[in-house]
């Protein structure tokens, strides 16, 4: 089952659109002399090309669905950094939820097409759930430490926060949302990355063959 009830041609247009988005918070950022803005839009259309590249360099298809899945988290958090997180209350509860499904799926679709490779481990689906979920937490407390240390260095050094934690309870906020999104891929994603555990699969295949 595809990610999105769209079609590849569609799928592509939309990440090609949402990439030009980014280019132009990143133009903005560069207007403005915002160098938050303008680390984050950059690292932004940076991962943006990274499903390309591992198609590319190596023979991973990750397909026009994670493409567009991953290019909508980044470009969500890209323009909020234009202040549509102190404008809008839930944006950035969006963009972690969205952002923490994109790590769940990643996570999941690795350890599933390590089980299919290898008879030497197992992971049953409710560990698998579980798994999804530690890794994704996992994940949102490594990202809230580096917004503190980053914000900590600028502040020390004089310089602007290119990334900011406004406080305690909007980190723990941000980790529920995280878990949210975990737990939506566990519940309703993993189905509809068959084709992307299918496509590590055959390139793990391809590696013991060599």
């Amino acid at each position: 089952m595809a990610l999105f009830p769209l079609s590849v041609r569609r799928q592509r247009r939309l990440s090609r659109g949402l990439q030009l988005v980014i280019a132009g918070v990143l133009v903005v950022g560069v207007a403005r002399r915002n160098l938050s803005v303008v680390v984050n839009a950059a690292m932004a259309l940076a991962v943006t090309f990274l499903p390309a590249l591992l198609e590319r360099d190596s023979d991973i298809s990750l397909g026009a669905g994670v493409t567009l899945w991953v290019t909508l988290a980044v470009s969500l958090h890209s323009l909020g950094m234009l202040g549509l997180y102190t404008a809008i209350p839930w944006w950035d509860s969006l963009t972690h939820t969205l952002s923490a499904s994109v790590v769940a799926g990643v996570g999941y679709a690795t350890v599933r097409a390590i089980d299919e490779h290898t008879r030497a481990v197992y992971f049953p689906p409710p560990f698998l759930s579980v798994f999804v979920l530690v890794v994704t937490l996992a994940f949102g407390v490594f990202w809230e430490v580096l917004e503190f240390s980053v914000r900590g260095v600028t502040d020390l050094l004089g310089l602007q926060a290119v990334l900011v934690q406004y406080s305690l309870e909007d980190t723990l906020t941000d980790l529920v949302f995280d878990a949210v999104g975990a737990a939506l891929v566990a519940l309703f994603g993993t189905h509809r990355l068959s084709a992307t555990v299918d496509s590590l699969v055959g390139r793990l295949e391809q590696r013991r063959g060599r």
